[in-house]
């Protein structure tokens, strides 16, 4: 088994005693919806003494329909998320879906993140690594833990040892998902931190018909069963009204829950290291 790294995020970091949040919306609605959403955010993380890495997507390439919200440029975006982060003093994080975006991207982003979708991507795994940024990829819904290896791989092939793998669920029958918290202590022994997607692992792909369903109400369980089994970091997209949300609303946490779902969070960390 590989000694598990610690890695730098900013002044934070990731696989070491403290759990890294990475926190946002699902994606960029206006710029002053996401900057109101870090500010909040923030004061969140701030009053239950967490540190957070500030998530949103610029383009969500990958909806259900083609009249699905999608976001805005890889340029516009990251400018906004790079000058949030540096209004707020934290890391930044969004998805790349291409070795362009992840050239632009690497400009203004702490961590790219590559969907589950494109894990296998070898060019555009190639593409994140080559740019130094930490890359943060999340295990595709059809691969065995074990198969991040081959990922592993490829992005240090390409001069990358500052990575994360994210579980985000496997493929459970039709438009369903399940999470099998074994993944986590499975994906760590090939020596890299290991973050959990709650919000994603309870989606229902395409499960409302034009748009994604998914069990919101869930998230929280699924984050905690995540921490007592030993993950490095949480992550969580939140919305101050997910009825309202442009973009995966029934899976995100509302805003209001946030701080009870940290606390939580927190004390389970705290038995488990």
């Amino acid at each position: 088994m590989a000694k598990r790294r610690t890695l730098k995020v900013g002044s934070h970091s990731i696989g070491g005693r403290d759990l890294l949040f990475i926190l946002g919306p699902c994606v960029i609605e206006t710029p002053a919806f996401t900057r109101r959403m870090g500010a909040k955010i923030k004061s969140i993380c701030d009053g239950e003494g967490v540190q957070f890495v500030f998530k949103a997507s610029y383009d969500k390439a990958n909806r259900t329909s083609v009249k699905s919200f999608r976001g805005t440029s890889v340029q516009d975006g990251c400018e906004l998320l790079a000058e949030i982060g540096t209004q707020l003093g934290v890391p930044v994080t969004t998805d790349i879906h291409s070795p362009e975006e992840a050239e632009i991207a690497a400009r203004f982003i702490d961590i790219l993140q590559i969907p589950a979708f494109l894990c296998r991507q070898t060019d555009l795994l190639v593409a994140a690594a080559k740019t130094t940024r930490i890359v943060n990829v999340k295990k595709g819904q059809f691969l065995a833990p074990w198969d991040m290896k081959n990922v592993a791989l490829k992005l240090e092939a390409s001069g990358c040892r500052n990575y994360i793998f994210t579980e985000r669920g496997t493929t459970f029958g039709y438009n369903n998902l399940v999470a099998d918290m074994r993944s986590i202590p499975w994906m760590q022994e090939l020596g890299c931190p290991v973050v959990f997607d709650a919000t994603h692992s309870v989606q229902r792909p395409g499960g409302a018909g034009e748009t994604t369903g998914g069990d919101g109400k869930l998230a929280p369980v699924l984050a905690r069963a995540a921490v007592a089994a030993g993950c490095d970091g949480v992550f969580l997209e939140t919305h101050e009204n997910p009825a309202k949300a442009l973009s995966d609303g029934p899976n995100q946490v509302p805003l209001r829950d946030l701080p009870r779902l940290i606390k939580q969070l927190k004390a389970l960390r705290d038995v488990v290291v």
